[in-house]
């Protein structure tokens, strides 16, 4: 690192794919079904403990391994990381009661399989408790487990956790979290023309303010013949059989698949914007509060909201801006040219005439050349 710019970490995730042996995925689904009995006992107690005492108090998984012999048999870090995420989860509901919800209880239905483990450096040798080899992961208790790595870190990135986690699908995958010091970027002073406006759109997922319009992500909707299929042949299967677990494993690949698809297309766009564009305004609403005027499915599969996170730390990492415009402001009831509210535009109006200087106009790209006007007055 060159001598007087400061240093920033930024933590980037490597996700690999995981190949166990049979005795390496028994003890994974060990750990995951460990874990989940843990968090149950911890949370079990902690309301016995208030209700006696009105107190607040989290035992230690240490105390449990006495009566639950099988504790012992895990990776003890996956469980005190169990014990600091209930820690976590109380203090989030203690600190915002109306935006998060009091922990509950897990269901071995409905729970998402996974255990996250730090990684311990030692003195003598200079190991690590977690590493990449050329073929695999070695992690705690499990030894070395074949992966397909796509990506290697850089040498100077150090290792802090891995996240092992189970997908519905059967696929076993590890996250590894690198802290990743790198040269802070001079913040970028854009001029209005490099200031690009983005405007949410049911149809194209979204609409910017040079006018074009992203493909419509539905995969969902796309797939929607194939998942029918699937599902109507699972209702005629006997619950609990050989061949209704064989065709729900399908249906979970597929529903796996779509996701993955959403994803790809969320990063690629967000980088895209990102080397493009010097800042980037967009509005700051909700998609849970755009559900209840829009079609709550097609809001909630567009994966706008990852879209707008993605954008968020892709800008910030190369100095630039991702500006925020209120939600409340009237981005598409607005005329561009005259700034006149047309409050009577409704929804299924996609082109409107203003009733005050006669321009006619695209309501979505005019909602991301409002936005993008916006975004520049609140930047300068």
């Amino acid at each position: 690192m060159a001598s007087g710019k400061q240093v920033k970490i930024w933590n980037t995730a490597i996700k690999v794919r995981l190949y166990p042996t049979a005795e390496q995925a028994a003890l994974l689904d060990k750990t995951f079904g460990c874990c989940r009995y843990l968090w149950n006992q911890m949370l079990a107690d902690e309301r016995e403990f208030y209700a006696a005492t009105g107190q607040h108090f989290i035992p230690t998984p240490a105390r449990y391994k006495k009566d639950a012999p099988f504790l012992k048999e895990v990776d003890s870090q996956a469980l005190v990381t169990v014990h600091q995420n209930l820690m976590k989860a109380f203090k989030k509901f203690f600190a915002k009661p109306e935006s998060y919800s009091y922990p509950v209880f897990k269901r071995k239905k409905n729970c998402k399989n996974a255990y996250t483990v730090y990684c311990q450096y030692y003195k003598s040798g200079n190991g690590s408790s977690i590493y990449l080899t050329e073929n695999g992961v070695r992690l705690p208790k499990l030894g070395i487990v074949r992966a397909r790595i796509h990506r290697r870190p850089l040498h100077w990135w150090v290792l802090k956790s891995a996240t092992v986690s189970k997908a519905p699908s059967g696929k076993y995958e590890c996250s590894l979290l690198f802290a990743c010091p790198a040269k802070e970027q001079e913040p970028v002073r854009p001029k209005p023309e490099r200031i690009l406006g983005l405007h949410y759109s049911l149809q194209h997922f979204y609409v910017d303010s040079e006018g074009h319009a992203a493909d419509p992500p539905h995969w969902l909707r796309q797939s929607q013949g194939k998942l029918a299929a699937q599902q109507s042949r699972l209702s005629r299967m006997e619950r609990g059989s050989k061949r209704y677990q064989k065709q729900l494993r399908k249906i979970q690949c597929l529903y796996e698949h779509i996701a993955n698809q959403r994803k790809d297309f969320v990063h690629k766009e967000s980088r895209r914007i990102a080397n493009a564009w010097d800042a980037v305004g967009v509005e700051s609403g909700s998609l849970r509060e755009m559900s209840r005027s829009l079609p709550l499915g097609n809001v909630m599969d567009s994966g706008f909201g990852k879209f707008r996170a993605c954008l968020e730390y892709k800008l910030a990492r190369q100095g630039k801006a991702c500006i925020a415009v209120d939600k409340y402001y009237p981005s598409a009831k607005t005329c561009r040219h005259c700034g006149h509210i047309n409050d009577g535009l409704t929804l299924r109006e996609h082109v409107w005439k203003c009733p005050c200087c006669g321009q006619e106009l695209a309501r979505e790209e005019n909602a991301a050349k409002n936005v993008r006007e916006q975004a520049a007055i609140l930047f300068f």
